[in-house]
């Protein structure tokens, strides 16, 4: 059978068009097989997981692998997020990042650690030349670690495309095996117009779930009236790991016609914040559980959705039934289904539910200023998602906004005015936001303008004034003072501060700047020796570190090498 030459030429641009990710393109960034600790886009605390936590076999040190040719375009050292990461540019417009590095290959390490000496500071952010840190697929670019916010030794690997959106990894065919089905673990139904009902209820109602044999869900048949909307919770795993990870697609259809899907292909980090609309933000800040909510409610901008008719509500008329079905899938195109029967029905005596009403109200679309002895609000204009009465009080310097259920799109100011305070106490002040059961103080990062302390914050909740008057403490690890230390590679201090944390330090030997680098899951700081900053004979090494009231505590001590 002979193809016809026009049909011939359209057969590459079908193909390309259905898979336009280079599959053999991006070799896999370790020798060992890829085992996921995390997925893509995967739910995380107020954003989405922007690439793919590969497992290290709970060990540190192994070979990172630059995915393809490239030079060296960014390195961002810092204590905290990504740790130490690399970013490396293709020529084909992708950038790959490699993250919570113990350290970078020798040649781009020599690189790093001249510039932190040059404007010493261990966190540092750097665009090298092009040319400057060219590398090969396949070469060595750095080993792998638990820097940063890494709960444990991993590597977090992305792939971004030229407008730095990050994209899937698996679409570029780094994959794991996976043939399980994604896990459902709730799902939820709410009201959503002012006459909507759900199980003669105008509340959001938890949907009881009946597991079948052959793996997908039943649930209902639940009684609705008016618009409404569903959301589930549900989790990904693959067969080499038990970690509960993100899924890939979630799809619905009412009554046989699709009305709503959302995949996570891809994201850009400027709408990451608005997974908290994507979200049951309130049950988040209860329970820490993940609702992802299948229609698209207000002020959700959010770019991962398609297909989606009426915004993925549905509208429900009396004495009339249908079934709505779900399906969520995970990259391997591994499925499970949930199917829920809805019975129309209006009742007259439906049990409603009031808020609680303040005299304080969040409109989302103006501004608004809380005044109230010592202690000032500023809400601004589209701070919020939604309006709501927000309970506002303030007693014994301690401020409580109320309800916590309610996400932020960005900051508002939260403020105290301090000159009641003697003026030898004001420098020991900051503000703390009150967290968890027992209210315990946390540092919100503190700012002051003559007698006003001010904060910046996204969180509804409690707010007071601490005072921190201890210095941070420092005690030596792996040495003594006068110790030969020849053989030694590192020198290691502990460092801690219960109050209002550490803001800074700075180590010198022999009076001259040393780098040391932070680890603050373990408080730690180590100096390498392989920096060659000491001299044979005596060496006087100083530390001092400050907390961020300004405290600050010194440690002296000498040592010997040869």
């Amino acid at each position: 059978m002979r193809i016809p030459f026009l049909l011939f030429l359209l057969i590459p641009f079908v193909l390309f068009s259905q898979n336009p990710y280079p599959q053999d393109y991006f070799s896999d960034p370790l020798e060992i097989p890829i085992v996921l600790a995390g997925t893509f886009a995967e739910l995380r605390a107020n954003h989405f997981h922007s690439g793919m936590d590969i497992k290290t076999q709970h060990r540190q040190g192994l070979k990172v692998l630059a995915a393809a040719d490239g030079f060296v375009s960014r390195i961002n050292i810092s204590p905290f997020g990504y740790g130490k990461a690399l970013y490396i540019t293709h020529p084909n417009g992708y950038t790959t990042v490699y993250a919570h590095l113990s350290k970078l290959a020798p040649k781009i390490e020599a690189y790093l650690k001249e510039q932190q000496y040059e404007k010493e500071s261990y966190a540092i952010g750097l665009y090298p030349p092009i040319k400057a840190l060219l590398v090969k697929k396949g070469e060595v670019v750095a080993y792998s670690g638990n820097t940063g916010g890494s709960g444990g030794p991993h590597l977090h690997f992305e792939i971004r495309d030229k407008n730095e959106h990050p994209l899937n990894p698996m679409l570029f065919g780094i994959t794991t095996k996976d043939t399980k089905k994604p896990l459902i673990s709730g799902l939820y139904a709410y009201p959503i117009s002012e006459d909507a009902q759900i199980n003669n209820s105008n509340s959001k109602q938890k949907i009881r779930l009946r597991k079948q044999a052959d793996g997908n869900f039943t649930a209902g048949p639940i009684q609705a009236f008016g618009k409404i909307g569903l959301g589930v919770e549900a989790v990904d795993q693959q067969d080499l790991a038990n970690n509960k990870n993100g899924v890939y697609t979630i799809k619905t259809q009412f009554n046989g016609n699709p009305n709503f899907e959302i995949d996570f292909k891809s994201f850009s980090f400027l709408e990451t914040n608005d997974i908290n609309r994507l979200i049951d933000f309130d049950i988040y800040k209860k329970d820490k559980d993940h609702i992802q909510k299948l229609f698209i409610d207000t002020n959700n901008e959010l770019s991962l959705y398609k297909n989606t008719i009426d915004r993925g509500y549905l509208t429900i008329a009396d004495s009339t039934s249908g079934v709505y079905k779900i399906k969520v899938s995970d990259f391997k195109g591994n499925a499970s289904w949930i199917t829920v029967s809805i019975n129309g029905k209006k009742n007259p005596d439906v049990l409603t539910k009031t808020p609680k009403v303040t005299p304080y109200y969040i409109y989302e679309d103006k501004s608004l200023t809380l005044e109230e002895e010592n202690v000032t609000v500023n809400m601004y204009k589209n701070t919020f998602y939604d309006n709501f009465f927000l309970d506002f009080k303030v007693a014994n310097d301690t401020l409580q906004l109320l309800p916590i259920g309610y996400a932020a799109r960005k900051n508002f100011r939260v403020a105290f005015d301090i000159s009641k305070y003697n003026e030898a106490d004001k420098d020991n002040l900051f503000i703390a936001e009150l967290v968890g059961y027992k209210k315990w103080p946390s540092y919100s990062k503190t700012l002051r303008k003559d007698n006003t302390l001010y904060t910046y914050t996204k969180d509804l909740g409690y707010y007071t004034l601490v005072s921190d008057t201890v210095a941070p403490t420092i005690k030596a690890l792996n040495f003594k003072n006068n110790q030969w230390l020849s053989s030694s590679k590192t020198l290691e201090v502990e460092i801690e501060d219960d109050m209002s944390g550490i803001s800074d330090y700075r180590a010198t030997i022999n009076g001259k700047w040393v780098l040391m680098e932070y680890e603050y899951k373990t408080n730690i700081l180590t100096y390498h020796f392989s920096d060659q900053k000491t001299v044979e004979g005596q060496n006087d090494f100083k530390l001092i570190v400050t907390d961020n009231v300004g405290n600050s505590s010194t440690f002296e001590a000498s040592f010997h090498r040869k």
